[in-house]
């Protein structure tokens, strides 16, 4: 069925207000946009920054009297709203457009990764069928993109890799396609471990092939090969963690990193690293080097 939006321009510190105040006159949900393309880095544990100039959308079923919501919440606040205005939304099955907009793509050399609903282009090639369910992974965005690539011009054979903050376990499972000898995975979200295992059962491997773990149960035997696509913050923060797990002579590759933050990342691992170049796309980073 189609809806009502009240689509509102305000600050940051009417949010909460206007929140409780339309979810009371009977929106269905409210959310908040960034009007500007104004970026959010890494808020602190806790708090909900907004954007300067944030659009309030409020969302009321079809045939909701917008004219008296706005008049009662005219009267709520003692005086005028917010620059506003109301849009007819049609439904539309959102699953189903994510999932068209969601094609095959390639990464590097060898590397498809393509939707599990969907006809591999090159059948020979190396196919990692995915479907991300509720986690972060997928190739679309940059940092997965730089870390697939990555994987993909490596030397895997006879590799331990560990996948840290596997997500959908898009990376742990296409170093196993690309001849990892075993892989693992650790993420703090539930979701995430399922999403893994359902994806490495996609593709064929026993779930033996690629277990997955919460932080507290991941064994702690140095691997061969880490790759860690989460956040600067974290990265920099479990440095000591992160480099314990990589073998002397071992490899990394850390992303999630914005290109403002790559020399705060590269400091905390340098002194454990021979470190490459900084890979950019986008304006994200990959970092990636050998312990020493």
């Amino acid at each position: 069925m189609p809806w009502l939006q009240v689509r509102l321009a305000i600050t940051p510190h009417q949010a909460a207000v206007l929140e409780d105040q339309l979810l009371e006159l009977g929106a269905v949900s409210v959310t908040f946009m960034d009007a500007e393309d104004q970026p959010i880095f890494e808020p602190d544990l806790g708090t909900t920054p907004l954007w300067t100039h944030t659009h309030l959308l409020a969302l009321f079923e079809d045939g909701t009297d917008t004219d008296a919501v706005l008049a009662h919440l005219k009267l709520q606040r003692g005086g005028e709203l917010p620059e506003y205005q109301v849009e007819r939304i049609e439904d539309q099955d959102w699953e189903r457009s994510w999932m068209d907009n969601f094609q095959p793509m390639r990464f590097g050399r060898r590397l498809w990764i393509v939707p599990s609903w969907h006809e591999a282009p090159e059948p020979d090639a190396v196919n990692l069928l995915l479907d991300p369910g509720l986690a972060f992974g997928t190739g679309t965005h940059p940092t997965t993109a730089l870390c697939l690539e990555w994987l993909d011009g490596q030397q895997l054979g006879g590799c331990r890799v560990l996948d840290f903050g596997c997500g959908s376990g898009i990376l742990g499972i296409a170093a196993l396609l690309l001849g990892a000898e075993s892989a693992l995975g650790t993420d703090i979200d539930p979701q995430a471990l399922e999403a893994s295992r359902d994806n490495a059962g996609r593709n064929g491997l026993p779930a033996e092939a690629f277990p997955v773990y919460l932080p507290e149960q991941l064994p702690q035997q140095p691997v061969d090969v880490v790759v860690a696509n989460i956040l600067a913050g974290p990265l920099v923060q479990l440095a000591p963690t992160i480099t314990a797990l990589v073998k002397p002579g071992g490899r990394l590759a850390l992303s999630g990193i914005l290109a403002e933050q790559a020399e705060e990342v590269r400091d905390a691992y340098a002194a454990a690293f021979d470190l490459d170049p900084t890979a950019v796309k986008d304006g994200w980073v990959r970092i990636s080097g050998v312990r020493r």
